[in-house]
């Protein structure tokens, strides 16, 4: 379904562009099965920067009037809301881990296996099970109907569901995913949960789904308080940057041209390379999807991303601390710099990987686009307030 390249990418942008106006507002919460005409299908790109946010939102508003997209647009914000958020709350992250890596080195609940494996009996559960693992891929509404079953109907851990859909979405990201469930569950919105219906299933399946004994009441989860929310960094670059600079570009943002434009003197690097670890999405077993679409992209990228001596970027092998630094030692850098990744397995690796180079007297520089320093901030309460700021930041971002 998806061709992990930026060329495709910009392929489907470019089909998608006419539909993303009214129609897409009328028709998006329809899961019409194989067809996808009333989806954009760019969430892959746009989860590894592929494609960036702001060329979607730019081509699009290119065509439409920002009222006539505002429900696509919106879209796009979601993910950069869900981000904002977690960047601010990262202890949700740290939560979450921790609780999956106990189902990983302990002992599964009944029905988890038959849930994951399209066995439990409900037919529209059982179909979507197997159409993500198939496919690397569920409608949105389709996800929100998935999460609603597993935990109010099946009453299995939200937790080892996110980690389900985390392990085979090819879109999956730890923001949007693990956020997304919680607010299913009733914990992101504390007290607010998401109840699936037959009828609600019917109607935006066509009727192909209408499955019987579904939970009637979702009585919303409970979990120890928060700690105090942290902001968010005003710094797009952090990090000291010496004379010989190489580029590490990761799974969370393949895309190094506009992001080196939006800081020059970073430009023309003596040396680029890339790195990524599907496979830290989920201590369970991540799909031959995930990784095969992962590898290709990391490859494309690649392709794409040259040095100042017009060489590609080399494709590192793993993405251990004493590999980069081998990479760094033979290109004799004194800074590596790489992309911010936003919470989460990324993000965790680069810190790990910080503390090492550091320790033979290279710098890691972190840099952040545009985008995520505009928007983030705003994602410190719920979506709607953070939906009043989407016109402001279109205009500070796009139109501007």
């Amino acid at each position: 379904m998806f061709i992990p390249t930026r060329a495709a990418g910009l392929d489907a942008l470019d089909e998608f562009v006419p539909r993303a106006g009214r129609d897409y507002a009328r028709d998006r919460n329809a899961d019409l099965g194989a067809s996808r005409t009333n989806v954009s299908g760019l969430s892959p790109y746009v989860r590894h920067r592929l494609v960036t946010e702001h060329e979607v939102v730019a081509a699009v508003l290119e065509r439409h009037s920002l009222p006539a997209a505002e429900k696509f647009v919106q879209e796009v914000f979601w993910r950069t809301y869900w981000k904002g958020w977690l960047e601010q709350n990262p202890e949700v992250w740290r939560r979450y881990r921790r609780e999956v890596d106990e189902f990983a080195t302990g002992t599964r609940p009944a029905g988890y296996d038959d849930a994951v494996n399209g066995r439990t009996g409900i037919d529209a559960m059982d179909a979507w099970a197997r159409e993500l693992i198939d496919t690397g891929y569920l409608h949105n509404h389709t996800r929100m109907w998935f999460a609603s079953i597993w935990v109010f109907t099946l009453g299995l851990p939200w937790q080892l569901g996110a980690d389900f859909f985390s392990g085979h979405l090819l879109d999956g990201d730890a923001a949007s995913n693990t956020l997304s469930w919680r607010w299913v569950a009733g914990l992101q919105t504390a007290g607010k949960t998401y109840l699936a219906s037959a009828s609600n299933i019917a109607r935006y399946t066509d009727g192909r789904f209408s499955p019987g004994g579904l939970a009637t009441t979702a009585r919303a989860l409970s979990e120890e308080p928060l700690p105090p929310r942290t902001p968010v960094a005003s710094e797009d670059v952090v990090g000291t940057i010496g004379e010989r600079v190489g580029l590490l570009l990761h799974e969370e943002d393949l895309e190094a041209s506009s992001l080196l434009a939006e800081h020059p003197r970073l430009s023309d690097p003596v040396a680029t390379a890339v790195s990524s670890d599907s496979a830290a999405r989920s201590p369970f077993a991540v799909s031959d999807l995930v990784e095969a679409f992962t590898a290709t992209a990391v490859d494309d990228a690649a392709e794409r991303t040259l040095d100042a001596s017009g060489r590609r970027a080399q494709v590192l092998g793993d993405t251990l601390p004493s590999t980069v630094l081998r990479w760094a030692e033979s290109e004799q850098l004194d800074t590596v710099v790489v992309p911010y990744a936003p919470v989460g397995p990324v993000h965790e690796r680069l810190g790990a990987l910080r503390a090492a180079l550091a320790a033979e007297g290279v710098g890691l520089v972190t840099v952040r686009r545009r985008w995520d320093s505009a928007a983030w901030p705003y994602a410190s309460r719920g979506f709607f307030p953070f939906r009043e700021r989407i016109p402001a930041l279109v205009r500070e971002l796009v139109v501007d």
